[in-house]
């Protein structure tokens, strides 16, 4: 194990290579632990394709799912970043599958949360509406709201957010994402408080956000029911 800069250290596992946080409680709220694996003398056979082992026929582990399989049916390797994996690591196809729909939110849509939309934001049930920047922290912790306050909500924190939408495009193509209503429980209080973002002028901007927003959230709530 070595400290590198910026906070993260070098961990080895048994699966692979991995950059992970110094401190573990600043891990991504999108990041997954890795799984156990089911130990060798439980496995004598593919868990796939039920092929026996032997010399010849070696076992190898999911890194994603942690269940046991021979070389065909756990060839691929895939890029994992839910669980800081240096370089791709083996998955079955099942995981590798999930695994590739989920690069698509790495490379493309978490940068837009990085980036920012501009929406009008209004908190709690009050009338008092501010234009902000909402943008996704760099740590992914956050959502760093910025006008002429600011303040900022724990993604771990959020209870449920719904998409709102601005009717069927021209067409009768699928809603455009115009805004977004959240729940959140804010640091030190058990009572949930409501955050409504409607989008200001760059409304294409505003829906790309919100459409990425509503990845992470899956995103989100998959890893704690992990």
């Amino acid at each position: 194990m070595s400290s590198v800069p910026d906070g993260k250290k070098l961990l080895r596992s048994p699966s692979g290579l991995r950059m992970v946080p110094e401190n573990g409680a600043f891990n991504s709220p999108f990041a997954l632990d890795e799984p156990q694996w089911v130990p060798d003398k439980e496995c004598p056979r593919c868990m796939q394709c039920d092929t026996k082992f032997d010399f010849i026929r070696r076992k190898h582990h999911c890194r994603r799912c942690g269940r046991c399989f021979c070389d065909k049916c756990c060839s691929k390797k895939v890029a994992l970043p839910r669980m800081c994996f240096v370089d791709p690591v083996r998955q079955c196809a099942e995981c590798s599958l999930v695994s590739q729909k989920e690069m698509e939110f790495f490379d493309k849509q978490l940068k837009v949360l990085l980036g920012g939309g501009t929406f009008i934001v209004t908190l709690g049930t009050t009338e008092k509406t501010e234009a902000m920047t909402c943008r996704l922290s760099n740590n992914h912790r956050y959502l760093f709201l910025d006008g002429e306050s600011h303040f900022e909500v724990e993604l771990s924190r959020m209870s449920s957010m719904q998409i709102l939408t601005d009717g069927t495009s021209p067409g009768g193509g699928t809603a455009r994402a115009s805004g977004m209503l959240l729940h959140y429980k804010p640091m030190g209080s058990q009572d949930a408080q409501q955050l409504r973002l409607e989008a200001a002028d760059d409304k294409k901007v505003a829906s790309l956000w919100l459409a990425a927003m509503h990845k992470a959230a899956k995103l989100l709530y998959e890893s704690r029911d992990q």
